[in-house]
């Protein structure tokens, strides 16, 4: 039988546990972003994204390349956030009214 890393999965959703990055994943989730499509979309200053991408990033969820100057950044794991996320979509509790 397989040994989870309880820690690892932890962090991964401790990292979930802000309705911005969690719009963010969702975003990324359509394709690769820069900063500022991110921004754009969320709506909030550069640095906050930074600092949410940082979060994102640590955690293993996204990652980035450069493209001149921008960054873009893309997730580690599509199929992992795409099956999260349809799980609370299954879900009426978590459905904006």
């Amino acid at each position: 039988m397989e040994i989870l890393d309880y820690r690892k999965i932890s962090n991964f959703f401790k990292a979930l546990s802000h309705p911005t990055r969690v719009s963010i994943i969702a975003k990324i989730l359509e394709g690769e972003r820069c900063v500022n499509d991110i921004k754009e979309f969320v709506g909030a200053r550069q640095a906050n994204i930074s600092q949410h991408l940082t979060i994102l990033k640590l955690s293993g969820i996204v990652d980035w390349r450069q493209e001149g100057k921008k960054k873009c950044y893309f997730l580690k794991k599509p199929e992992l956030v795409r099956d999260i996320l349809a799980l609370f979509r299954r879900d009426k509790i978590f459905k904006s009214k």
